[in-house]
């Protein structure tokens, strides 16, 4: 700001100046040209007023850079108003009105402004010649040569004041649309970081996404058979000591496979490169009859019906599939004590379409249920949706409950 007010001072204060001489030559060299043809007092008084107005517009040369070049053309007759003319022709073509007025600062309206400047400025020098020529005759100068050199002044007062200018204004404008690139250029910059930001963002809220959904379904599961089989074990424990060390030591595999599963996962949280797929838990369809297994032993009735023509799905679809049936499965055990289970696995033409099933609880629920956060279908659907599947989940009319997906992602067939 300080810079700026300061430039403005400055600019005010060259523009005082130049119309203080501009004033000042042109009142006099019109004056004096008027009683040099004889004219009266008066007239000459006038005609120096209107030098005198005329130069004063130089005051507003920025603002309107084509009133000085009209003054000074209109001065020019009355053998005054060059220094107006030079400084006015710079300005029309180093600062290029908006407008209609910016026609007069192109190229070829400066050169008819040129044009129309040298003219006058040698049909004056031709019509006072008479004088002039006296004067030359007695100092050797030949008549011809005042013709040339009045030719010459002319050119010399107009031509080079509108090539600076055109130079100048074209150097102005390409600073102003490189300034405004560069501007531009920051601005775009900014915006790809701000982008790159928000992608960055959306991809760390993406894989916490997933590694809540890998360790609630990795969690949930396990740690609700641990709690069905320690509830059994408590029941057990005094009239069958032998089917309670069966459930004491399944209860220890149980709690190895989490920890397992959890330090794979935890693991893939501290490699720095991309997780390899020997880095991840091997889970697929083909793990679903071992889980099966691991909900009857658990005291869940599961019949589980495998179909189709096996064909080899991607390594994120084999896992998204597996992990369906095992929230579903899991739902089963923690909210409908009692119900039977029903697993189907059908290969379909494209890919392969999952059902679990639920009877209607036919036991008492649990004094101590196990909790719930909610997230198990929410989970399910993420991870079917993210492979371009379809999912669907609810009650059915007799009063159990049924979870459907199917994949599409699939590779060749076996």
């Amino acid at each position: 700001m300080v810079v700026e007010a300061w430039g403005r001072r400055r600019s005010l204060v060259l523009d005082g100046v130049l119309a203080l001489l501009a004033a000042g030559e042109c009142a006099w060299s019109a004056a004096e040209f008027v009683q040099k043809q004889g004219l009266p007092l008066p007239a000459a008084v006038a005609v120096a007023v209107f030098g005198f107005v005329a130069g004063s517009t130089l005051l507003l040369r920025r603002r309107w850079p084509l009133l000085p070049v009209a003054a000074a053309l209109a001065t020019i007759p009355l053998g005054a108003g060059y220094l107006l003319l030079m400084v006015g022709l710079y300005t029309l073509a180093a600062y290029r009105p908006a407008g209609p007025a910016g026609r007069f600062a192109e190229r070829r309206a400066m050169t008819v402004l040129c044009a129309v400047a040298i003219t006058e400025t040698v049909v004056v020098s031709v019509l006072t010649m008479g004088t002039q020529q006296a004067e030359a005759l007695q100092h050797g100068v030949p008549s011809y040569a005042l013709l040339i050199l009045s030719v010459l002044a002319a050119v010399g007062i107009s031509v080079p004041p509108a090539i600076l200018g055109l130079y100048v204004g074209e150097r102005r404008r390409l600073w102003v649309a490189l300034t405004e690139r560069a501007e531009g250029l920051e601005t775009e910059l900014a915006l790809l970081a701000e982008q790159a930001a928000e992608r960055a963002r959306r991809a760390r809220m993406e894989e916490r996404t997933r590694i809540a959904r890998e360790m609630h379904d990795v969690v949930a599961h396990r740690v609700s058979l641990l709690v069905v089989h320690a509830g059994a074990l408590e029941r057990i424990a005094a009239r069958d000591p032998e089917k309670a060390a069966a459930n004491a030591k399944l209860m220890g595999d149980i709690g190895r496979q989490a920890l397992d599963e959890l330090r794979q996962i935890l693991g893939v949280l501290r490699t720095v490169d991309e997780p390899s797929a020997e880095e991840l838990p091997e889970l697929g369809l083909h793990s679903v009859a071992a889980l099966v297994d691991e909900l009857r032993a658990a005291g869940l009735p599961v019949r589980y019906t495998l179909g189709g023509a096996r064909r080899l799905l991607s390594e994120e679809a084999e896992r998204t599939a597996y992990r369906v049936v095992q929230e579903a499965l899991t739902n089963v055990l923690k909210h409908a004590p009692g119900a039977e289970a029903e697993v189907v696995v059908a290969y379909v033409p494209g890919g392969v379409a999952l059902a679990v099933t639920n009877s209607c609880p036919g036991g008492e629920a649990s004094p101590r249920a196990l909790p719930s956060g909610g997230n198990g279908l929410v989970g399910m659907r993420e991870r079917v949706t993210a492979l371009g599947g379809a999912f669907t989940a609810g009650p059915t009319e007799e009063g159990g409950f049924r979870v459907e997906a199917r994949l599409v992602q699939t590779a060749a067939a076996v």
